[in-house]
């Protein structure tokens, strides 16, 4: 039996893997499923077995599981191909007889209504209807999809969105890893769904001021009609199916859908959830 964390290479299952061994969770036990064998070469020099296979080459997946695995299937990037990649997943962990499927879903499963989430309910659905012992983690907004993307928002002084006075109940990448690790290793967690979010809900000017608070500069919440801002985002490259994706989730924010907190994502991890000062300081840092 191994754990085995899917997307492996990526910014969260890369984290995810960190906290399994920071568990002390055995290399050996923890597999990797990737596309990339070179890329998981610092994977691999850890001992971590790697698995090559790809969401969209459902072949592939045949091998990437075994019996009485727990498995993380952390959902695809690629919006549109989502369904039919997680389908391609599921099939092989039913196939194989894993003992577990975790999936990092959308905070408000079902009751997300906003386009972004529609992937996630139908990966749900398809979970559920598998037989598959489950355990679904629904994860809220990282705190680092604002916070990787300062350069703009420190060239124009300005964070701009259409969410009004909505809040962002984030958390850091790392807590919702760690949340991740602790459904894997733990115990009682099978036939559960966790709604996973930061311990404190944020509004967009708050954000703005603690960007002022930390750079001594002037940064202000421009707040705007949805069709200004798909222009603000197209106009910097942003392809405009995916912009009008991040419209629509900003109008999600300013209907309360990602401010909700169950203190799932605390519990879970055994600590609060990351400040949005402390993500904040780190992004900075990086940017300097």
């Amino acid at each position: 039996m191994s754990i085995v964390v899917t997307g492996a290479t990526g910014a969260l299952g890369r984290l995810v893997i960190d906290a399994l061994l920071a568990a002390e969770v055995p290399a050996d036990q923890i597999a990797a499923v990737v596309r990339n064998k070179d890329k998981a070469a610092g994977l691999a020099a850890r001992g971590v077995e790697l698995r090559i296979a790809d969401y969209s080459e459902p072949e592939t997946l045949a091998g990437a599981f075994r019996a009485g695995d727990r498995v993380l299937l952390i959902s695809g990037s690629e919006v549109g191909q989502r369904v039919a990649q997680h389908t391609a997943v599921i099939d092989a962990a039913k196939a194989a007889g894993v003992a577990q499927l975790a999936y990092t879903g959308v905070l408000g499963g079902p009751d997300a209504d906003f386009q972004l989430a529609a992937e996630h309910k139908a990966t749900e659905e398809l979970i559920l209807g598998s037989g598959l012992p489950y355990t679904l983690l629904r994860n809220g907004w990282y705190t680092e999809n604002y916070t990787e993307h300062l350069a703009p928002v420190l060239e124009h002084g300005a964070v701009v969105a259409s969410a009004g006075e909505g809040r962002v109940a984030s958390a850091a990448r790392a807590d919702y890893a760690a949340a991740a690790a602790a459904v894997l290793t733990g115990e009682g967690h099978l036939g559960q769904a966790y709604e996973l979010s930061g311990d404190v809900a944020w509004s967009f000017a708050e954000y703005a001021a603690e960007l002022s608070r930390q750079t001594g500069r002037t940064i202000e919440y421009r707040d705007v009609p949805a069709q200004t801002h798909l222009g603000v985002l197209t106009g910097a490259g942003v392809p405009e199916p995916f912009a009008e994706i991040l419209v629509d989730v900003d109008a999600a924010v300013g209907r309360g859908l990602l401010e909700r907190r169950s203190g799932d994502l605390a519990r879970l991890t055994g600590r609060p959830t990351t400040p949005l000062a402390d993500s904040v300081s780190a992004a900075l840092a990086t940017a300097r």
